[in-house]
């Protein structure tokens, strides 16, 4: 982050795991997707992080469903901006049954809701795992010593 005086010793970088704690906690997410023309569509939406990746679904039909079977790549951010993590990386809209239900247990769990078997068809829903390739996050208490990348390899 040029001009913003941030430490370039590596002290203070912040730990894998906090950002997954976030990812993790998180209630709500933006998720920004590309149009066919490559404009920004944002969106808010509810997921869940399961270690390797962000989930969330939408309608079949929905523009980021349809910007995601369009083009994979998208930003996802979890709501705190105090505190952001911000993953960048490909979404896939996923279509085998036992994942989809995995995601729906992983979803009536977080939020404590009942979405009942079957609630995410892929015939009406999109079930949507997006794997990170870069990661971005900082605390605000330690503005100019926490922010920390990490870079995946994906193929």
């Amino acid at each position: 982050m040029p001009g913003y005086g941030i430490a370039t010793t590596g002290e203070g970088l912040l730990p894998w795991s906090w950002a997954q704690e976030r990812l993790a906690a998180s209630r709500n997410y933006w998720v920004v997707t590309l149009w066919p023309d490559g404009g920004l569509h944002s969106m808010p939406v509810w997921g869940a992080w399961d270690g390797e990746a962000l989930w969330f679904t939408s309608g079949r039909r929905s523009r980021k469903a349809r910007n995601v079977a369009g083009d994979p790549r998208c930003v996802v951010t979890t709501e705190d901006a105090g505190n952001p993590v911000v993953l960048e990386g490909r979404a896939a809209i996923v279509t085998d049954i036992d994942e989809i239900e995995r995601v729906r247990a992983l979803l009536n769990a977080k939020y404590d809701d009942s979405y009942p078997e079957g609630f995410l068809d892929p015939a009406r829903n999109a079930t949507i795992r997006v794997e990170p390739h870069r990661v971005f996050a900082l605390r605000h208490d330690d503005f100019t010593g926490s922010p920390t990348r990490w870079v995946f390899d994906r193929d």
